[in-house]
Formats: structure tokens, C-alpha cells, sequence
């Protein structure tokens, strides 16, 4: 999970906060042009809450996965007010690869 320091916001009226971990930031600018603005507008639809969004289940629960084509974003709300991205991956390893990342931020 990335550092508290530095944390990229975006804002819309009447909508949820979004927060991105430097994971999801970092996932997108790899992307080519295209599954690039897929995403972006993904996520800037989330803060409006639209979009394919599921909660998650056993391990990952408290988490929600919003779907893009054959991309994941998982994320979280906070604060009732905020929705953090924590983690985004192709839909075939995004839930293994982040309860691994989980796993290692539980570990004492």
C-alpha cells in the first residue's frame, strides 16, 4: 500500500472524494492510450458511484471491485465521504496479487 505523504485527489461536485494509492497512478501512465482513458473515466465515474461495481467477499471483504473491460480496480470507502483505489490489475490476477499486498501490510 503506498505512503500517506503524497496522495493524488480528484474532486467533483455533488460526488465522493477520490483518493488513488500510487499503485493505481503508476498502473495507469503504463497503459497504452486507450485502456488508459477507459480507466480515467472509470474512475472519475466512481465518484459519482456509477459504473460495474460489486463488493467483494471472504478475505477482501470491506473492499469493492469496480470492473473495467479486463481491468479491476479495487477500492474502499472511507469516511462515508471518500473512495480510495488501492489497487488496479488485469481481471485474471488483480484479487490474488492484492491479497497478497494485504497480507504483507497485516503482517507484524
Amino acid at each position: 500500500m503506498p505512503k500517506q505523504g503524497a496522495q493524488n485527489i480528484c474532486r467533483y461536485p455533488l460526488s465522493m472524494k477520490i483518493e488513488l494509492a500510487e499503485q493505481v497512478v503508476a498502473f495507469v501512465k503504463g497503459l497504452a492510450p486507450e485502456p488508459r482513458r477507459l480507466l480515467t473515466l472509470a474512475i472519475i465515474d466512481l465518484a459519482k458511484e456509477k459504473g460495474d461495481i460489486k463488493s467483494l467477499q471472504a478475505d477482501l471483504e470491506g473492499f469493492w471491485r469496480l470492473r473495467v473491460k479486463s481491468y479491476r480496480v479495487i477500492f474502499r470507502y472511507v469516511n462515508g465521504h471518500v473512495i480510495r483505489c488501492e489497487f488496479v490489475e488485469n481481471r485474471s490476477v488483480v484479487y490474488e496479487l492484492f491479497a497478497i499486498e494485504l497480507m504483507k501490510l497485516r503482517e507484524p
